[in-house]
């Protein structure tokens, strides 16, 4: 009994500390309006040294692994099939494209600079779907190497920057090419990476405009079950290939969750209540796990991931509101 005490008692000591961060970045960004995620990762980064405690080790691990499972898998409740059918088919096709290229750039990109594969499909992934929430699932999927925590605590870091600039910038320059509030809508929710920004981008245009980036966006996040899945089984496939290679990775079972959360969304009328508290649930399961990545990484590791993976989050973010613009210039007039 006293074995079985000490094993809840320490996962319960790291799970109160990611969830005590959690609170308390939520605070800040609601106070002072910064990203919610930011807050996590830097108040988390500044308790780093409790990832070594051994009464704190094992519940931060678990914040940063299970628990982060179980937001992903809740986020299927912000989807509906019958809403993704009235986007329209440029909308959907450009969602779909600007994910598949955008991941395959960076996966470029990383090849011919680095040879890091799975770093290029984080960060691409990451700004091509939802952001901070598709890093954190992908990266449970990806090989975790020695450098695994820190590029993607890295790729949280920026893509969250650079979210939080584009929700500020990105309605600016659809005004400026004079979109009208359907392809605004379009342009916000195809291309500003967290699903927080694009609702504040996109309701602080209009609501209609809001509506439309919304919508938008949830179809990008549901791109996260099939780029997950793809992106297991070539993995699977490559540490199967790689006889020196004793690496396992784990069968994502929140996928299930997800797609399960997604049909039942689709097919029962879910009252308001219970959907919202869940959602909810989901945000502060995904802030959690974030806060608990960031007390595993420290400053030090991430000056050392260099400018390159800057520089290659900003192209792939670039070439995503090109596309963007393109398309919605030429076939949405």
């Amino acid at each position: 009994m006293e074995h079985i005490g000490n094993f809840y008692r320490d996962r319960f000591s790291g799970l109160l500390v990611a969830l005590t961060i959690a609170i308390a970045a939520v605070f800040l960004s609601d106070h002072y309006g910064a990203p919610t995620m930011l807050f996590a990762l830097l108040l988390g980064i500044a308790f780093n040294f409790l990832s070594e405690h051994e009464r704190c080790a094992q519940g931060i691990d678990m914040a940063a692994k299970q628990v982060l499972r179980i937001g992903v898998a809740l986020l299927g409740l912000r989807i509906s099939f019958a809403a993704l059918q009235d986007l329209g088919l440029i909308p959907v096709v450009l969602v779909i494209a600007g994910v598949v290229t955008t991941i395959f750039l960076g996966i470029g990109l990383t090849r011919l600079f680095t040879k890091k594969t799975a770093f290029g499909c984080l960060t691409g992934g990451a700004v091509a779907i939802c952001g901070a929430s598709a890093a954190m699932a992908l990266s449970s999927v990806l090989p975790q190497g020695k450098d695994g925590e820190r590029d993607t605590i890295f790729t949280v870091v920026t893509v969250t920057a650079f979210s939080t600039m584009a929700m500020v910038i990105y309605p600016i320059i659809a005004a400026a090419l004079g979109l009208d509030e359907q392809q605004t809508g379009v342009f916000l929710g195809a291309t500003i990476h967290d699903v927080a920004q694009v609702v504040g981008a996109g309701y602080g245009v209009s609501d209609h405009t809001g509506d439309v980036a919304t919508v938008v966006k949830l179809l990008r996040v549901a791109m996260l079950l099939p780029v997950v899945l793809i992106v297991m089984m070539v993995a699977r496939a490559h540490l199967k290939a790689d006889k020196t290679s004793e690496a396992k990775l784990p069968f994502p079972w929140f996928v299930l969750g997800f797609v399960a959360l997604v049909i039942l969304n689709s097919s029962v009328d879910i009252p308001v209540v219970i959907s919202g508290s869940l959602i909810d649930v989901s945000r502060w399961c995904i802030v959690m796990a974030v806060a608990a990545l960031g007390m595993k990484t420290s400053f030090a590791a991430l000056v050392k991931v260099g400018w390159m993976p800057l520089v290659l989050m900003l192209v792939e973010t670039l070439y995503l509101a090109g596309l963007a613009l393109i398309v919605i210039t030429f076939w949405m007039v």
